[in-house]
């Protein structure tokens, strides 16, 4: 499309196959031909609101940058669809340089990437922080660090370093005491008890393995699915705060030592729907238009009405003290100099007793 930020895809065949690969936050799409030519490679970053979708040519959805066209009659596109513009692709196959190995796919990779480079200073970050460095969590979003670190308990301002050299620590221990035992008694003890690394990634293995896609935001049933999923992330009476990036981190309990200074932890809360067996009050016709504040305050007692009845003829008679003196300056101010003379000695003469025209 022409707002579309990608290059142009210098590829042109009658008949082809699409194929795919991820890893992290990437996605490789691999273009060859059925009959002789080369094959083409484009490499995808989603940001916030990149997706593909599958759809007739003639009701293209918007932000739809880049399009497939197939050769069936009627033809049908697939889309990648991005509203925020923030994904992006390029050509080639090679993965980004300065990713680590992905959490799903190469998991023991990605697990001793993390253990050996623990002095690394990505580490004297909060958890949650580093977390999102993609170096080390290829495929960790917002939203999977703050389910993370809500079923493992972890405050998400603690210091990375300190709870992954725990870690370290635990996964020496359990090999000494799992030497003996057979490969499905250390997979059913991995799944009862497992750690922060480990849940890196099983928990977007649940997300995968779920049958319905559940990130459709134009399907209210598969994304109710989601949001039901989720157990920390956006839900309420839980807390958040933003990080040093700016991104906004889910918790529940305290956030730990790290804390952004100046920041209180916000709560969201239930939003109660409103009950149509609930008895409204009754107000009266005259009541709403005469006193329209008399159904929502409560009666007062005659001895508080009387006083603030005091207290409003007290504050109205000096309001009308200082906008007489106010009129009167104004007055004296309009007369001219003889005029003025002639006032006041006719206001000594009163004061004395004196009688006489002014």
């Amino acid at each position: 499309s022409a707002v579309g930020r990608g290059p142009e895809v210098p590829f042109s065949s009658e008949a082809y196959r699409i194929t795919a690969t991820s890893r992290g936050k990437e996605l490789r799409l691999t273009l060859t031909p059925v009959d002789l030519g080369e094959s083409l490679h484009l490499v995808f970053r989603f940001g916030m609101s990149g997706s593909f979708r599958l759809c007739p040519a003639a009701e293209l959805p918007r932000h739809a940058h880049l399009r497939f066209l197939t050769g069936e009659s009627p033809p049908r596109a697939l889309c990648f669809v991005d509203v925020r513009r923030f994904g992006s692709w390029r050509l080639g196959d090679a993965w980004q340089p300065d990713r680590g190995p992905c959490v799903l796919t190469e998991y023991q990779a990605f697990r001793e990437n993390v253990l050996k480079n623990l002095e690394d200073k990505a580490f004297d970050k909060p958890i949650c922080e580093a977390l999102l460095n993609q170096k080390f969590f290829n495929g960790i979003g917002n939203y999977l660090r703050a389910e993370i670190l809500y079923r493992l308990k972890i405050p998400p301002f603690e210091k990375a370093r300190t709870v992954l050299e725990a870690l370290k620590d635990q996964e020496q221990e359990r090999r000494k005491k799992n030497s003996s035992l057979t490969l499905s008694k250390k997979l059913k003890l991995m799944r009862e008890n497992p750690d922060l690394l480990e849940l890196c990634h099983t928990v977007p293995m649940e997300v995968i393995a779920t049958e319905k896609n559940v990130f459709d935001p134009d399907d209210s049933d598969n994304y109710a699915a989601f949001k039901s999923w989720l157990q920390c992330y956006l839900v309420p009476g839980m807390s958040y705060l933003r990080d040093r990036n700016g991104r906004t981190v889910w918790f529940q309990g305290e956030p730990g030592p790290m804390a952004p200074k100046g920041q209180k932890p916000h709560k969201k809360h239930t939003q109660l729907k409103a009950d149509p067996q609930a008895l409204a009050p009754k107000v009266t016709r005259r009541t709403s238009k005469e006193h329209p504040r008399a159904a929502a305050n409560p009666p007062k007692s005659a001895k508080k009405e009387k006083k603030e009845k005091k207290e409003k003829e007290e504050e109205d008679g000096l309001r009308k003290g200082r906008a007489r003196g106010r009129r009167k300056a104004t007055t004296a101010v309009a007369l001219s100099e003889p005029q003025a003379k002639m006032r006041l000695r006719a206001s000594t003469r009163r004061s004395r007793g004196e009688v006489g025209s002014p």
